[in-house]
């Protein structure tokens, strides 16, 4: 099922929170007089999950923003060359977006949570829709408190303009993790344990195990992810058959597109070369591979990939799109726009910047990550880590490593490899900037840590220093000019 059917009476419902920031009420319908039936319940919670495909979010900028500003990606496109150089402020259109997008899904999850409880029907399925409801809310929260710090807990849905609910003052990060650790813990008893296109309890535990990593809580990343591996999970045998996401056994959960104009992905036509892509133009997101050495960087992906020996970056035959190398392709064309490397996981039709291609949130591969690093920053390299991380090698063709090797001589050494097969495996599925931060709040938590690269580095080497402001998006000039209890990160 690639989307789920939308009533009419649900439209009103989901145009609700687009204003957020421009503190626009529910004004387009009585939230009391909407939700009255099952039928009303359902629709409240699909609005829910369609939040997730905003232009804000995992159709665009959240995962453009998760990769542009890192040692994985390049762009000349004057649309994320903030990104790119990291000069972005207040009025750059992704750091607005996100934040909107953000507190769009929040709302329409806190409408569910507030008026689904009444609704007579039953009980088992009314469970489900509230868990659903507190994961994808936490899913928000998490996001922003990753990018801004602490933001407004808006737990109620915006149904008047009263200053009392439009202006609040932001929590602080811990309060922001609380909040996402409680909506998880309490979602997970709730919702099913199967579902290929819904939130599950193995989805719940998967996010678990990357919040708790954030946090630097190890021993509950490493139970969470645990949860999420038990009852047979595996890998799938062929990474390459894990693109485009569709539901696949090793999804975990993915925001769902049907290619149609409302519930797009429009990430294909700003990645891939022309054809396949619509349009010829500068894209988003050029994989940082084989650079002039004018412009290329010790830290690029040239210095870590393996393209001859594993299979997630290895020629694998001639596409559309040109030479594909799983995660990357080359376009070969020798028309500038669509010649050299561009980012292959999104390899489906673009379909005129309505692609029906899912983009993954939480899939297993990340999931042994999770487990691996959480268990070797607690007692070091151990067979339980070499386990979940020789799973991910070797089906990369990778030879397994032993204790031998040099990467278990220490949590040192372990650690790099663990940050190193990350990066591999999860290259542009708009988690690596995200990873880059955590690393460098794990090295100013910790002074014995030590990661290869952090966002600090890569700050350094695009401003002038290495500027600890910039591990922080700034709150949007939107928020700052309608919430006068906001007040700005420092730096901007």
């Amino acid at each position: 099922m690639k989307k789920i059917f939308i009533p009419v009476f649900a439209l009103s419902l989901m145009m609700s929170g687009c204003d957020i920031l421009d503190k626009q009420p529910l004004s387009s319908i009585a939230p009391e007089n909407f939700f009255k039936s099952a039928d009303d319940a359902e629709a409240g919670l699909t609005a829910a999950y369609d939040a997730l495909q905003g232009t804000g979010l995992y159709s665009q900028d959240l995962v453009v923003v998760g990769e542009m500003p890192s040692d994985n990606c390049t762009s000349a496109n004057g649309d994320v060359i903030n990104l790119e150089n990291i000069t972005w402020n207040s009025s750059t259109s992704q750091v607005y977006n996100v934040y909107r997008d953000s507190y769009i899904g929040i709302n329409r999850a806190n409408a569910v949570l507030k008026y689904v409880p009444a609704i007579a029907m039953p009980e088992a399925r009314r469970n489900q829709i509230l868990g659903e409801a507190r994961f994808l809310r936490a899913l928000h929260f998490f996001n922003l408190v990753k990018l801004y710090g602490g933001v407004p807990l808006r737990l109620e849905p915006t149904e008047n303009a009263s200053a009392e609910v439009l202006n609040l003052p932001r929590a602080t990060a811990d309060d922001v993790y609380n909040q996402v650790v409680l909506d998880l813990t309490t979602a997970e008893p709730l919702v099913a344990t199967s579902n290929s296109t819904r939130v599950t309890q193995r989805a719940v535990n998967a996010l678990l195990s990357r919040v708790y990593l954030y946090q630097r809580q190890w021993s509950l990343a490493q139970a969470a992810a645990a949860k999420a591996l038990a009852g047979g999970a595996t890998l799938a045998t062929s990474f390459k058959s894990l693109f485009p996401a569709d539901n696949k056994a090793e999804s975990i959960f993915e925001v769902q597109n049907s290619g149609s104009a409302d519930g797009n992905n429009i990430l294909p036509d700003l990645l891939l070369p022309s054809p396949p892509a619509t349009y010829s133009f500068p894209k988003f997101n050029i994989p940082t591979l084989f650079r002039p050495a004018a412009t290329a960087q010790s830290t690029d992906l040239t210095a870590v990939v393996d393209t001859i020996n594993d299979r997630r970056w290895s020629y694998q035959g001639t596409t559309n799109a040109g030479r594909d190398h799983g995660s990357y392709v080359d376009g070969g064309r020798g028309t500038g726009n669509d010649d050299g490397p561009f980012v292959y996981k999104w390899p489906g039709s673009p379909n005129s910047f309505n692609s029906p291609d899912n983009t993954y949130v939480l899939r297993l591969g990340e999931v042994y990550l999770n487990y691996a690093e959480a268990a070797n920053e607690q007692s070091g390299p151990s067979a339980d880590v070499l386990s979940r991380l020789n799973a991910i090698r070797q089906r990369a063709g990778l030879a397994a490593l032993t204790a031998a090797s040099p990467q278990y001589a220490s949590k040192q050494a372990m650690r790099q490899e663990i940050d190193r097969q990350r990066r591999l495996e999860l290259a542009f599925e708009g988690e690596r900037w995200y990873d880059l931060l955590r690393y460098a709040r794990h090295e100013q938590a910790d002074p014995t840590a030590d990661h290869a690269t952090t966002a600090l580095d890569i700050i350094r080497q695009k401003r002038p220093t290495a500027d600890v402001n910039y591990l922080l998006f700034p709150i949007p000039l939107n928020e700052l000019n309608n919430n006068p209890q906001v007040t700005q990160n420092p730096g901007y």
